[in-house]
C-alpha cells in the first residue's frame, strides 16, 4: 500500500533528471541571437525547445567577427589567433533547440558548430572560469574576407552602421556564396 505513495515523490526527481539531462548543451551566440537583438526570439520561443541564459562570456581564443552579405549578417570566421576576443552570451539549450539553431545556422552547410573554449565571470565574484560551448563558426571562406572590419562585440544597431535585415527567407545560396572559397563549405 505505500507502493503508490512512495511513487508519488519519486516522479518528480525522475522529471528532474530527464530535464537536466536534456539541456545539456552549452551555446555561445555572438550576434543576432543575443539578448536585443533581432533574432533573439529564436532563444525564448518554446516552440524551438528550452533555451536559458547561462552569462555574458568571451571567447579564449581570437577570431575575426565581420559583417556580410546584402543582409549585414555576421560571421565568425574560423581563423583562430586573428581578430578579437569576440563578446558574446552563454545559452544552455536543450537538444530541441540545438536542432533549431542547426536549421537556423544552415549547420552544416555554411556554419559549422564547433566546440571551443568561452570565458565567463563565476556567478557573484570577479572569478573567471572557462566553458566548453558550441560556436557556430564560418570555416571555408575567401580568404579576402580577413581584410574586413573586425568586431570585438557585435550589435544591429552598432557604429559600424551595417543594421541586420530581416531576409524573410528571401536569401539564397548565392548570398553566402560569394563569401565561400568553393560556395559549401567542406
Amino acid at each position: 500500500m505505500l507502493e503508490p505513495f512512495k511513487l508519488l515523490f519519486l516522479k518528480p526527481k525522475v522529471f528532474f533528471f530527464q530535464f537536466y539531462r536534456t539541456m545539456s548543451h552549452k551555446v555561445f551566440v555572438y550576434g543576432t541571437l543575443k539578448r536585443n537583438e533581432p533574432n533573439h526570439h529564436w532563444l525564448t520561443n518554446p516552440d524551438h525547445g528550452v533555451g536559458q541564459f547561462i552569462s555574458e562570456g568571451r571567447t579564449k581564443t581570437k577570431y575575426p567577427l565581420i559583417i556580410g552579405t546584402k543582409y549585414n549578417i555576421p560571421f565568425l570566421l574560423h581563423s583562430p589567433g586573428d581578430g578579437h576576443n569576440v563578446k558574446g552570451e552563454v545559452y544552455e539549450v536543450d537538444d530541441t533547440m540545438l536542432g533549431k539553431l542547426d536549421i537556423l545556422e544552415d549547420h552544416p552547410n555554411y556554419y559549422v558548430r564547433e566546440m571551443d573554449d568561452v570565458i565567463v565571470q563565476k556567478d557573484g565574484s570577479s572569478e573567471e572560469e572557462t566553458l566548453k560551448c558550441w560556436i557556430y563558426f564560418l570555416k571555408n571562406f575567401r580568404r579576402e574576407l580577413l581584410t574586413k572590419p573586425q568586431l570585438e562585440n557585435y550589435s544591429s544597431q552598432g557604429s559600424h552602421g551595417l543594421p541586420y535585415m530581416e531576409s524573410n527567407n528571401e536569401s539564397s545560396i548565392d548570398d553566402l556564396d560569394d563569401m565561400l572559397q568553393s560556395g559549401k563549405i567542406s
